[in-house]
């Protein structure tokens, strides 16, 4: 397998997948579903603890409902939705012409503490596939790995040896 190149078209391609993750949670953790689904391939593949689905229909079904248990699940002292936040901490980001790959840890916070205090809740990985189509990229494939959820760790292995390993495929 070829090593990753990092010239200036890199950067470029890597500043705009950032940019493309953050604004995925900022579009998820605000309740902005429709700029969120914009951000897939029309075939795209997403895949989190309750399972896998393919289509923007179908994603956003799945997200909706997700959004709706979440609202049920997490609550603050006072008995009311908990204001949950994701975080995006380390990414690695491997690109090939219009195709790319990251892997990135996450994790999620919410107001669900004593007295309403920040309590970090859960963590895992991102394993993203992504194609660049008219000059955006977009996700093509999202998997949400899970890291305290039995069958849905990440490991044992380092995850970037299945991206480059993806990548080379």
């Amino acid at each position: 397998m070829s090593a990753q190149t990092y010239d200036d078209q890199y950067a470029t391609d890597r500043a705009e997948i950032e940019d493309l993750m953050a604004r995925y949670l900022f579009a998820l953790d605000y309740n902005d579903l429709d700029t969120f689904i914009e951000m897939f391939t029309d075939d795209a593949e997403f895949e989190f603890a309750r399972g896998r689905v393919a289509g923007k229909d179908n994603i956003l079904a799945a997200v909706q409902g997700f959004k709706k248990r979440i609202g049920e699940h997490y609550k603050d002292e006072d008995g009311n939705p908990a204001v949950l936040r994701h975080v995006l901490a380390h990414t690695a980001i491997r690109v090939e012409g219009d195709r790319a790959w990251t892997r990135a840890q996450w994790f999620e916070m919410a107001n669900d503490g004593p007295g309403k205090s920040l309590k970090m809740g859960t963590f895992g990985i991102y394993e993203d596939q992504l194609r660049k189509i008219d000059g955006r990229w977009l996700f093509s494939e999202r998997r949400i790995m899970n890291e305290f959820l039995p069958g849905r760790e990440s490991g044992p292995g380092n995850p970037i040896r299945t991206m480059d390993a993806a990548a080379g495929a």
